[in-house]
């Protein structure tokens, strides 16, 4: 099968450390395909204008879709990207955050070129519904986790947290979490790991630098082994302010439960659901100092109960197989 896979972010300095990428990726290699990439910028901005995103790659859409059976596009949100119009084959829309309550000027009419609406966010159903898309799925998403070993570590003096979900842009320092971390590390027995991706690594030096904790703080700033970070940290972290900011089901959080290390995850994310369900780790409410704390002291307190629970739990809820027949069973509709 064809599939012209549509990327609609920029590639990340340190290749293999955006989700977004990283699951594309393993569709490519299940399905077959290839990408075009229609973000027209080197880096983030989040001045630019969405509504030129694929314009400069229009000569090209023309050009390779004779040869295509479908399109595959992701993007946080639904938009009504100028460039769809072009497209004459089965589109697929992946949303990665959400469907979101922001289609421009209430506009739905373009879903109508949308083949499929694909959301792993099981809080979409709803306004999917109201949507009333020709079809749409709730698929959740899915890791390679035979790459991620258990490796139980005992909490004693202190609680060890991978962050996740690395800042693009200067203002996600404040957006998703890392001063709110870094102002609280302080006075809790916590440590903390930055699992980098090549943008804005002087800046994070120079946060710590300023609040004075370089012996609380490492930065993991490299291709490296997910699978070893974690098996020498307790816990792992993603926080935002608001749900457009990471991916419904981030993958660090996932990689995580796949290694048997408990999550905290801001509630506006809506793996936060999950979390609660299986109750393998910690929601924070809200991104302010007393809540954050209040949600470390409580997975230290159950830590051994919230560790039992990721270990029973991850592996076979994050499993690739459904994704990927799930999928498979929305190419097989889309180009029938």
């Amino acid at each position: 099968m064809n599939i012209l896979y549509h990327l609609t972010s920029p590639a990340p300095p340190i290749p293999g450390t955006d989700a977004v990428f990283q699951e594309i990726e393993t569709l490519r290699r299940r399905f077959g395909g290839k990408c075009l990439q229609l973000y027209p910028l080197r880096r983030p901005s989040r001045i630019f204008p969405k509504q030129l995103y694929g314009l400069h790659q229009l000569r090209a859409l023309r050009r390779l879709e004779p040869a295509v059976d479908l399109h595959h596009l992701y993007y946080a949100t639904l938009y009504p990207f100028p460039w769809l119009r072009a497209l004459h084959k089965p589109l697929i829309y992946s949303v990665v955050t959400g469907v979101g309550s922001h289609l421009e000027r209430g506009r739905t009419d373009w879903l109508k070129n949308v083949h499929t609406i694909v959301s792993c966010n099981p809080r979409d159903e709803a306004a999917l519904r109201a949507l009333r898309p020709a079809r749409y799925r709730i698929i959740r998403p899915g890791i390679a986790v035979e790459r991620f070993s258990p490796v139980p570590i005992p909490l004693r003096n202190e609680l060890v947290l991978l962050v996740g979900s690395a800042p693009w842009i200067h203002r996600q320092f404040q957006t998703k979490g890392i001063d709110l971390l870094l102002d609280v590390v302080g006075s809790l027995p916590l440590r903390l790991v930055f699992l980098w991706r090549g943008l804005l690594r002087d800046e994070l030096q120079r946060h710590i630098v300023r609040r004075g904790l370089t012996r609380r703080v490492e930065i993991i700033n490299e291709a490296t082994d997910v699978n070893r970070v974690l098996a020498r940290v307790h816990a792992t972290v993603v926080l935002a302010e608001t749900d457009k900011l990471v991916k419904a089901y981030p993958h660090s959080l996932m990689e995580s439960l796949s290694a048997g290390k408990p999550v905290l995850v801001s509630g506006c994310v809506p793996m936060a659901d999950y979390v609660m369900e299986a109750q393998c780790g910690e929601v924070v409410p809200r991104l302010t100092p007393d809540d954050l704390r209040a949600a470390i002291q409580r997975l230290m307190g159950n830590y051994g109960e919230c560790q039992t629970k990721a270990l029973a739990r991850g592996r076979a809820d994050f499993a690739l197989a459904p994704m990927l027949e799930a999928y498979g069973e929305v190419y097989a509709e889309a180009g029938a």
